[in-house]
């Protein structure tokens, strides 16, 4: 057995996005029902508005996991680029930097200082070493913009057509959709508590909670607007 088969794989930006993008969904859309259904709305208006949230807040949440990580690619492509010219018309200069930051948490002069001049020999790893320690972090195990967008598109439409499922099956009741949503809400926290190592039972009650709150702020809102407009 490797060293690293027993952990999870946290790399590619998969678990950030993906968690984000249930999450948001279930929250977005059941805050959304919620407000609506407030309001006093129909059932088709309210399915209407459930679908037209999904498919725009999908969209919107690929488009701006892609921007973002693209963005932080390229200002860390930007900052390698730098190091590593650094590296090539200043090798003593990094190697003294290494020396200091390793001596700095402990570990003997000569020994830093005989680990520092053998990279010096090598700098695409010299690169990969000044990464880790000076930007925190790995030149090849940078998130993957695509798989980020994919992730947070499709984890938003599934998190956000769980509350919607009571009207789609044909049940026109606002409470069933809530309960649905806090079910999936519960399920999700319980799901992603597993990547953590926190206890499931927290993890649920605390998405659950924070859907909640959500929802019922938005249903006191719709049903302000609601009574005032009607």
């Amino acid at each position: 057995m490797t060293a690293t088969e027993h952990h999870n794989d946290v790399s590619g930006g998969w678990l950030r996005a993906a968690t984000f993008g249930a999450m948001d969904g279930l929250v977005t859309n059941i805050a959304l029902i919620a407000g609506v259904g407030g309001g006093g709305v129909g059932r088709q208006t309210l399915v209407l508005t459930g679908v037209a949230g999904l498919v725009a807040g999908a969209i919107s949440m690929g488009i701006g996991e892609y921007t973002s990580v693209r963005t932080q690619n390229d200002q860390v492509a930007a900052e390698l680029d730098k190091e590593l010219h650094e590296l090539r018309v200043d090798p003593e200069g990094e190697a003294d930097e290494l020396v200091g930051l390793w001596t700095a948490r402990g570990l003997p002069e000569p020994l830093a200082r005989q680990v520092a001049d053998v990279l010096k020999a090598n700098p695409e790893q010299a690169l990969r070493v000044h990464a880790q320690e000076e930007l925190g972090v790995v030149p090849d195990e940078l998130p993957s913009p695509l798989t980020a967008a994919a992730s947070s598109f499709v984890c938003f439409a599934i998190g956000a057509g769980v509350p919607l499922l009571p009207y789609l099956l044909g049940f026109d009741s606002l409470p069933a959709a809530l309960l649905v949503g806090g079910a999936g809400l519960f399920g999700a926290g319980v799901l992603f508590a597993r990547f953590t190592g926190r206890a499931w039972w927290r993890g649920g009650l605390w998405q659950l909670t924070l859907g909640a709150a959500a929802a019922g702020a938005t249903y006191v809102v719709g049903a302000l607007i609601g009574v005032g407009i009607a």
